[in-house]
């Protein structure tokens, strides 16, 4: 697949270099080659070349390293013109201006609002809207069944749970949660022409400005409202900061939990041995959310901080001006970290909570907690209603998005039983 950015892709593809593909058709396959390729691996990104690190080890040194930012003009291939905002991933590094786009006290700045309304306290507090929700959504489940008893998990249950979680923290009304479902797929997809996707992204911004608009005229008791009002330092955020941290805070809180939800089930049900103990008391759910998170991440690959000046890392240098990504799933693969045995699915392993899944250190997923929360109350539910739920067609035919950043599944369809 070539890459239409430019006339002449920028070189740097070496023989050594892993070619991420769009397609997503051998996960499993990418991951033990971007791990065979060192701890710090060269890829290919629709014609970009980039670094990527694939150890827990250094990952979480470099995730601490200040040498390393999101701002895109500290990156060559932007600054020269040879990427440009007709790549396909642009949309994930130049997102506006949001906490995920800055450094430094600009970033505790527009960051501190959204930490504060998603604190332990807040999480217990919207914990049965959550799981009237899950009940909710697990009697559409059993509604929705065909004749053949068939029914897609994904699309009836683990999507729109998360979409109505976030809606109601943001204060979206639930009769767009539809649309923003098909925006924010159509923008991950690789199948979405580039001009269709900028041309998204420009009717999501209008979403989220009038939106801002409306609960400045109008605030309420949600997220929306509370990051309008925020006068961190006595500076309140702009209506571009503020539209920034919904259109991706939206997007990470919804996209993360479908993948976590549904990994988790995958998982369970190739492993029924590991089922049959959580079913019975003998681990708990939150093993296996964490073992799902280590093993099979909901992000697969991270885009982008850029080097602000040389960074050794091992035998390789990370170059000033060079762009670096954070392949999680490699990385929750090591073997250092995890053992031999680390690309096996084991719900008893010790280092199951030693993952990075959510990032580390100042970019953090400040989402984290809300996932678990949601996680840990729709699997237990699920099972509970249907404890004899099973795939409904052998488990190599379910297929993967054509998303280079997110471990999404293009349906799940099972049998209740």
């Amino acid at each position: 697949m070539n890459c239409p950015h430019t006339a002449a892709a920028p070189a740097g593809r070496g023989a050594g270099t892993v070619v991420i593909d769009p397609m997503v058709q051998d996960l499993d396959g990418e991951t033990a080659r971007l791990r065979d390729a060192g701890v710090l691996a060269r890829i290919d990104l629709l014609g970009v070349p980039a670094w990527t690190v694939t150890r827990h080890a250094e990952a979480r040194r470099l995730l601490l390293d200040a040498r390393l930012v999101k701002d895109i003009d500290a990156w060559d291939l932007w600054r020269s013109g040879a990427v440009t905002h007709a790549w396909p991933l642009i949309g994930m590094i130049d997102a506006g201006r949001s906490m995920f786009t800055v450094d430094g006290a600009e970033h505790r700045r527009l960051r501190t609002k959204t930490s504060q309304a998603l604190t332990p306290r807040r999480l217990e507090a919207i914990r049965p809207e959550i799981e009237k929700f899950t009940q909710e959504l697990l009697d559409a489940l059993d509604a929705a069944q065909g004749d053949d008893g068939v029914v897609d998990l994904k699309a009836v249950f683990a999507q729109p749970l998360p979409m109505r979680v976030v809606g109601m923290l943001m204060g979206v009304d639930e009769s767009r949660h539809a649309m923003l479902t098909r925006q924010y797929k159509a923008f991950f997809s690789m199948l979405t022409p580039q001009d269709e996707r900028l041309a998204l992204l420009a009717e999501l911004d209008v979403f989220y400005t009038d939106l801002v608009r409306e609960k400045t005229a109008r605030p309420t008791d949600d997220l929306t409202s509370a990051l309008i009002l925020a006068e961190e330092g006595g500076e309140p955020l702009t209506e571009e900061e503020v539209v920034g941290n919904l259109k991706a805070m939206v997007a990470a809180g919804h996209e993360t939990t479908i993948g976590l939800v549904l990994n988790a089930v995958r998982a369970l049900l190739a492993h029924p041995d590991q089922l049959r103990k959580v079913l019975a008391g003998e681990v708990g759910w939150d093993a296996v959310i964490e073992e799902t998170l280590r093993w099979d991440t909901p992000t697969t690959h991270l885009l982008m901080r850029f080097a602000t000046e040389d960074i050794t890392v091992g035998d390789e240098v990370i170059r000033k001006g060079e762009g670096l990504v954070v392949s999680y799933r490699a990385i929750g693969r090591d073997i250092e970290q995890h053992g031999a045995d680390a690309d096996a699915f084991d719900i008893t392993r010790p280092t199951r909570n030693r993952h990075m899944t959510f990032g580390h250190g100042p970019h953090i997923c400040p989402g984290a907690a809300l996932s678990r929360v949601e996680a840990g109350i729709a699997l237990p539910a699920l099972f509970t209603r249907f404890p004899g739920l099973r795939l409904a067609v052998p488990d190599e035919e379910i297929t993967r998005l054509p998303v280079m950043t997110q471990n999404d599944m293009t349906a799940f369809p099972v049998l209740l039983g």
